[in-house]
């Protein structure tokens, strides 16, 4: 069984409450068993992926895959083509240097629910949204990119895991479904 979840804003990818304050996992109804294939950090959003299957943990996280796995980032500042090829070519984060990534500006900005609480709006500081489309995961490992070329992630959504898109899957902020055969062929194919 693998499950989507269009995890929200604030919620911690894992099932276990470390803090009486943090939303977790555990709040949204999922069948015994099934743990997070990846994770999205607390202030993030978009697609994640549950299972009670060891098989797609690998399948999908496992470097030698290059599984692809896409996010629309809202940064501040108006994004350069200059900041989208160091993106592109690799970018050295002290720790690690990231692989070659897809990065394109995203104009008409692209549409997502409102988030709770909304990102903070300064006049006087114009915003932008990046596509980036990565096969590695690093932890924090957009929101590093980004403010290292300058322009920090403000909002950051996985749209996309292989071909399976938060778009064909119509889940609202919060919700979850069963994915069927068709859609787990998705996630495998890139």
């Amino acid at each position: 069984m693998i499950l989507a979840l269009y995890k929200p804003f604030g919620v911690l990818s894992q099932f276990t409450q470390e803090h009486p304050s943090h939303r977790t996992l555990a709040e949204f109804g999922f069948p015994t068993d099934v743990y997070a294939i990846g994770r999205l950090d607390r202030d993030s959003e978009g697609l994640l992926l549950l299972s009670d299957e060891a098989r797609w943990n690998d399948r999908l996280l496992n470097p030698k895959h290059a599984h692809p796995r896409t996010y629309h980032a809202q940064v501040e500042g108006e994004v350069t083509p200059a900041a989208l090829a160091k993106l592109s070519s690799g970018i050295d984060l002290g720790d690690f240097k990231t692989q070659r990534c897809e990065a394109k500006s995203l104009h008409p900005e692209p549409v997502h629910p409102p988030r709770d609480p909304p990102i903070r709006f300064r006049k006087s500081v114009p915003t932008s949204w990046i596509r980036l489309t990565l096969t590695e995961g690093k932890n924090r490992q957009v929101r590093r990119m980004t403010a290292a070329v300058g322009f920090p992630t403000l909002r950051l959504v996985r749209v996309s895991i292989g071909a399976l898109t938060l778009d064909q899957l119509d889940l609202a902020p919060g919700n979850w479904r069963e994915l069927n055969s068709n859609e787990q062929a998705k996630l495998l194919s890139s």
